[in-house]
């Protein structure tokens, strides 16, 4: 039997001076730190490893679908859970078609560890194939394209630019990654979501057409790659005006970057991510990241590390093009409208999204749909298209609807702070913007308003990442930076993201009492935590109690902090959850459903 989520806390174990890693963790070590939702009996403890892609779940790929022109039925494939789950984590209300999509779909996630080849392209060249394949090549080379790739803040820029060209009247298409509860989230049209209905039918058109032509020489395109596929084919016969891509990964091999000629290209703020595929110094980062730029396309960029910016500028001068640096936008620009994503860091996202909708707009002839003002203020329809721009899962605030709605006082004893950082440098980010949001009882400005919470507030830390990337470089960077700003973490909670308990074409739900649960990668989270706090730095400060617990799912640790907040009435609990754009998703769906 597992122990209950409400189970009451033990102490945490005696620290050890220094930081461990999560690779040297013994098994010894991570048996003694207390673990909440579970039992001892129901963990497995070995060598920590990456948890989730060692995990498979034996799916078998559904029947073709009665339109396909030649059904080819697939062989069974195992998939590792976080990243099936990803591909349709909380879709509940769908049709039983839009579920076979889904588990067609999740059948070409690969097994393949991407840092296993490194960033050589994987087969680069099969993406000609599938475009011809698809008869994409001309409809491609038709889009008005804005390309966008960056470590940090691409995603926000590809909205700005979206939503201030769409404020200018025009049809448009966005593509991002990741999504964070449904699939569709990728796929906007005009700022909506792609609706079930189209979605089904173009993911059929292409998996029919692709199915028929791939074999042994040609196999399916990779999980990715589809998806930018059926992009390419939705924006295509959407008649989209502009195209908005955001690059999944990289720059040069990344899918989206089959596009010869966009009309502009930009590239956000770059850091270190992904290390084990793009390189280990920002030089080499910023070379793959430098991929998009295309001959004679205009390109910008924002202030960059030194070393970053000179691979830009070497790059752009081997192709004859002058790279532009934007400086971040004046608030004062906006004539007192607040950005619709909050954070002093998109003041630099939204800068380049501006520059980027202004080049598409004189090179496609199209500045006499706005109006230059004189006092140096920005057109109405960018600021419009600043201050109404939407992405979730980035410095989000959602209030616990089912704590708060108990309660008839304005207070809200439960509050998430939701942001996906997950590299160094977007942790202090995010660090900088918890701190802000919480140090008062302040209105956040936005179609998202900041709750009021009780002047005795507690703070806490629920938080995973990937094990391709380093703890020792994210949990540092968000201590320092909330310790500096004079914010102390009361307790730390790690959990395994729930998206890869999901079964696919289902609710996301955690694995039957039979089933062992690895949580050795949590356990050497929470020691590096430990670690952090009661090592030589004292990063925290004295006044941090430094109690840390590890959930066995993400469900037993809502659970808990419904149940602390409901018996500490007093005290409003304020929840930053960060470290994974999943771990944002999952809990987004939890908390909403």
């Amino acid at each position: 039997m597992r122990a209950s989520g409400g189970a009451s806390p033990r102490p945490a174990p005696p620290k050890r001076r220094g930081s461990a890693s999560p690779t040297t963790t013994t098994t010894s070590t991570a048996t003694k730190l207390p673990v909440r939702g579970a039992s001892s009996s129901s963990l497995a403890m070995p060598a920590p490893r990456l948890a989730h892609l060692r995990r498979l779940l034996a799916l078998h790929s559904p029947p073709p679908h009665p339109l396909a022109p030649s059904p080819v039925r697939p062989q069974p494939l195992l998939l590792p859970r976080a990243m099936a789950g990803a591909a349709h984590a909380g879709v509940a209300t769908g049709s039983a078609e839009y579920e076979e999509v889904l588990r067609c779909l999740s059948s070409l996630i690969t097994q393949k560890v991407r840092a296993d080849t490194g960033n050589r392209g994987n087969q680069w060249a099969l993406m000609s194939k599938y475009l011809q394949i698809l008869e994409l090549e001309e409809p491609i080379a038709r889009l008005k394209v804005v390309h966008v790739a960056g470590t940090k803040g691409k995603g926000s820029t590809c909205t700005f630019a979206e939503s201030i060209l769409r404020s200018c009247g025009f049809r448009t298409g966005l593509f991002t990654s990741p999504h964070l509860i449904d699939v569709r989230e990728r796929f906007r049209l005009d700022g909506l979501d792609i609706s079930e209905e189209k979605f089904i039918r173009y993911f059929w058109w292409c998996w029919n057409k692709l199915k028929v032509k791939t074999g042994d020489d040609i196999p399916m395109p990779a999980y990715f790659r589809f998806l930018a596929l059926l992009a390419f084919k939705i924006f295509s016969d959407e008649q989209v005006d502009v195209a908005v891509l955001e690059v999944g990964l990289g720059g040069k091999y990344d899918a989206t970057n089959v596009v010869k000629a966009p009309v502009v290209c930009g590239i956000s703020s770059l850091g270190y991510d992904h290390m084990e595929i793009l390189g280990n110094t920002l030089g080499e980062i910023a070379r793959e990241k430098a991929g998009i730029l295309k001959k004679g396309i205009p390109a910008y960029t924002v202030p960059q590390p030194a070393e970053a910016m000179s691979v830009l500028k070497q790059r752009a001068s081997e192709l004859g093009v002058s790279i532009q640096v934007v400086p971040p936008l004046d608030p004062r620009q906006l004539e007192d409208q607040p950005l619709g994503l909050h954070g002093e860091h998109q003041y630099m996202n939204a800068g380049l999204a501006v520059a980027l909708a202004n080049t598409w707009l004189e090179r496609q002839g199209h500045l006499d749909r706005i109006h230059v003002k004189d006092h140096g203020t920005l057109p109405d329809q960018f600021i419009k298209g600043l201050s109404i721009a939407c992405l979730h899962g980035r410095a989000q605030i959602v209030p616990d609807p089912q704590v708060n709605s108990e309660y008839k006082d304005t207070s809200c004893p439960l509050v998430f702070y939701l942001d996906g950082a997950h590299s160094p440098e977007s942790m202090e980010i995010c660090a900088k913007w918890f701190t802000h949001v919480t140090e008062k009882d302040i209105t956040q400005p936005g179609p998202l308003e900041q709750p009021r919470s009780s002047s005795n507030s507690k703070k806490i830390l629920l938080f995973n990442c990937m094990s391709v990337r380093d703890p020792q470089r994210l949990l540092p960077r968000l201590l320092d930076t909330c310790a500096q700003k004079g914010l102390h973490f009361d307790q730390a909670l790690f959990v395994p993201n729930q998206s890869q308990y999901s079964k696919v074409g289902s609710h996301a739900s955690p694995p039957s009492g039979r089933e062992q649960i690895d949580l050795s990668w949590q356990l050497s989270l929470q020691t590096v935590w430990e670690n952090l706090l009661h090592g030589e730095k004292g990063l925290n400060g004295p006044s941090s109690s430094g109690t840390s617990l590890v959930f066995e799912s993400l469900p037993s640790a809502i659970k808990w902090l419904r149940k602390t907040s409901r018996e500490n009435q007093s005290t409003s609990c304020q929840v930053l959850v960060t470290g994974s754009l999943h771990l944002v998703g999952d809990v987004l769906r939890l908390i909403k459903t």
